[in-house]
């Protein structure tokens, strides 16, 4: 058995599509499929079969692929290892983070630490809440920012690294800019801007309507702060955002109010996979980041 098979075997598996899997690996599609029957014949099972276009493990496959990604992710951290050993100013950190702390928060936190070490490498991957767990979980990336920290997953370990407020935004004409703070339940009767379903912002709006004693109407929603800022700044309803979200990025920017009642808050966590050591270089960035929050990170005003 090969370490190539393995690989071929692997994107298989995760794109359901021969030739989509010789695309990503820079191959000829003959020579994934050649890999795939020889270490079937070797195994003496079928791994795939045809669905249409696709293909698709069999449930003895599925059960290679679980130890097939773990032979992989060991040699992988064996070779990162290695070169950081050799050298642990020169190696790479995987770190996944939500869209809406991809603005500031990351650029500024990454920059300082190149700062002190500039020839460590990064691979960014944006997600939402379950696929950054499941990230994590897979080992698709060494440490991730969640928002909120994630306190029932036993497989994950980590630590909030941050608390931040969220606040009304509204359009700049509305009857309620000008105020210094409002209660949620004024705006009872407006429509709102809210993240599409699966982003843990619209959770945490809607529940904060909840409390406030209504259910919010909903008349747009997105997957990004600043489509949903610039569309409350353009009357077309009203939302709630953290203070990250709402620096001053363009010249179309909303009304910006603070909630008196009630206090809407979110934790921004730091996770990694619960039970395995981080490599050299993951280790200093995650201590550079928990003394970075706690002692130099200073959020910009709004």
């Amino acid at each position: 058995m090969e370490f190539r098979q393995l690989q071929y075997f692997v994107r298989v598996a995760k794109l359901q599509h021969v030739t989509k899997a010789a695309e990503e690996l820079h191959v000829a599609q003959s020579a994934v499929s050649r890999q795939i029957h020889r270490l079937e014949e070797e195994l003496g099972v079928q791994l795939f079969k045809q669905k249409g276009r696709n293909v698709q493990l069999t449930p003895v496959g599925q059960l290679f692929l679980r130890r097939a990604e773990s032979l992989l992710t060991d040699l992988e951290r064996a070779v990162t290892e290695i070169q950081e050993f050799l050298d642990p100013e020169v190696g790479e950190i995987r770190l996944g983070f939500p869209h809406s702390l991809g603005i500031h928060l990351i650029p500024r936190a990454v920059a300082a630490f190149r700062k002190l070490h500039p020839n460590v490498k990064f691979k960014f991957r944006q997600g939402s809440y379950p696929s950054l767990i499941r990230d994590v979980l897979e080992g698709e990336v060494d440490l991730a920012f969640i928002s909120p920290f994630p306190e029932k997953y036993d497989q994950v370990a980590g630590e909030v690294v941050l608390t931040e407020e969220l606040f009304a935004i509204l359009p700049e004409n509305h009857p309620l800019a000008l105020e210094a703070a409002i209660d949620l339940s004024q705006l009872k009767d407006e429509s709102f801007v809210l993240f599409s379903p699966g982003f843990s912002l619209r959770s945490l709006v809607w529940d904060a309507c909840r409390e406030a004693g209504f259910t919010p109407r909903i008349a747009f929603e997105s997957e990004e702060t600043d489509t949903i800022r610039g569309l409350v700044a353009a009357g077309m309803g009203v939302s709630l955002l953290p203070e990250m979200a709402l620096y001053h990025t363009n010249s179309m920017m909303p009304a910006i109010v603070k909630l008196s009642r009630p206090h809407v808050t979110r934790t921004i966590g730091l996770i990694r996979r619960g039970k395995d050591k981080l490599p050299s270089v993951v280790q200093m960035f995650h201590a550079f980041l928990l003394d970075y929050f706690k002692n130099e990170y200073k959020p910009r005003q709004a």
